[in-house]
Parts: C-alpha cells; structure tokens; sequence
C-alpha cells in the first residue's frame, strides 16, 4: 500500500542517498480461521471472482466414508478475504543518551559473548573515550551491537568520532559507531484490502476426514466447468477446530 509522502531529517550518514526516502513495508498478516471452513487460493484472480460472485457451491463428496446418499452433497458459502494493510504510518524517532550502535564488526571465530565482553572491555577504559558499560546486546538478526552506558555525555563523543580502532585477539579493527535510535509508531491507519486471488468457504459441515475433505474441495473447485480453476493453495478447518492463516506480500 502506497504511504504518504512524509519529510524525514536524517542526522547522520548514509551510505546510499537514493535510499534516503524509502521506506519498505513488509506485510505479514495473521487471520483467523474459524472451524467450518476452508481459505483457498487460485492462481488466477479473474478465478476467485468468478466463486465469489456464484457466492453459494454445492460440493460432491466421495461416498464412500458416508453411509446416507443424500449426505454426498454439501453447500458451502463463497466470501471475499480482507484483510488490514496500512494507509498512512508516522514513526517517532528518539535518539539514546547513553548509547550507542556498533557495527562493521569482524567475523572471528569466537562466540557472540566473547566478542561482547571484548567490545565491553575497550569501552569501559576512559583513555579509549569510555565509561562503565551498563549493558550490551547484539540486535536481533543483525552483526550490530548496542552498547549502553551508565553516564551521560560518553555516547555523543564516541559518535563524534565515527570510527575506531578496536583490538580483538591478535588484529585490530575498525569498527563503525552511530547513534542508538528508536522508534516509536506515533500514527498508524488503516484501510481494508481484498485479497484478490483468495476465497473463504463457509458452513463446511465435519462429515469427512481432514484430508478427504481437503481434497474433495481441491477437485470440485479446480474444475473449469463449474468456473473454477488451479488452485495454488487450499487450507481446511473441521468444525470445532481454530487456524490462523498468515498472508504474505505477493511477488507473483
């Protein structure tokens, strides 16, 4: 979803300057599944409509698991997915006091907190422009560390100088240092979005197997001559039972 344009003040330094004025979003919704139905997606959206606007479906069922004829037919409700995505996002950026991000860090080999503690080691000495080193973590999926002090003012020197020479082990490296900042989202809307290529069947009753069920909604919806067509993907819930489905960005 297209975001509004927005001015943003970067104090600092980037590596790419095209890169200054874009913000990816990477949508990764979760929606529940009530028992009872089924989320199938086709691959071709001009296919999904086509259900949708038939809206109610007789579905024929193997009979062989069922003991009464008439129970070899079920009706099912067709009905569009939507789904929340963002219209407009504001995020308020703070900047930490008393920490800062390390990065450029050697790959040794060594373990994560023996890298740490020499990382705390250097900063805890005031000849190196440190201070006592309150805490230190590593960013989650990330070679980034963030190191926070117990006083005040340490941070801004060291980010003034941008760069330092390290001693890890045998080698000295130069390690990158930035501001710490953190985020807070200070406006966030929302508007409603189909999902083109996914329908949700309802009123499923639990009259066969899992699976049996799972294939026989496959081969009635993926026949062209009741309008539907190949299916990509097709999750079934018995009655009584909850899901979630998590839906992804689309790169088809």
């Amino acid at each position: 979803s297209a975001l509004p344009e927005k001015k943003v003040i970067f104090k600092g330094l980037t590596v790419n300057k095209d890169e200054m004025n874009k913000l990816m979003l990477t949508p990764l919704i979760q929606y529940p599944l009530p028992g009872g139905s089924a989320l199938i997606t086709f691959e071709e959206a001009k296919v999904a409509q086509r259900i949708i606007e038939v809206r109610e479906h007789t579905v024929e069922l193997s009979c062989g698991e069922l003991e009464e004829l008439d129970q070899c037919r079920v009706r099912v409700q067709a009905v569009p997915v939507e789904i929340l995505l963002p219209s407009a996002l504001e995020i308020r950026l703070t900047q930490s006091s008393r920490s800062i991000l390390l990065s450029d860090l050697p790959s040794l080999d060594i373990s994560k907190e023996a890298l740490l503690d020499k990382l705390e080691l250097f900063f805890s000495k005031t000849k190196n422009g440190g201070s006592e080193v309150e805490s230190r973590e590593f960013l989650e999926d990330s070679s980034q560390v963030v190191l926070t002090f117990t006083q005040d003012g340490v941070a801004d020197l060291l980010i003034g100088k941008g760069h330092i020479q390290v001693p890890i082990g045998k080698g000295k490296y130069k390690v990158k240092i930035s501001p710490c900042m953190s985020g807070d989202i200070s406006n966030l809307q929302l508007q409603p979005s189909r999902c083109p290529r996914t329908v949700l069947l309802l009123g499923i009753p639990d009259v066969l197997s899992e699976d049996s069920m799972r294939d026989a909604l496959e081969i009635h919806f993926q026949k062209a001559s009741r309008g539907g067509g190949e299916v990509d993907a097709l999750a079934y819930v018995p009655a009584g039972r909850t899901r979630v489905a998590v839906f992804v960005e689309d790169e088809g």
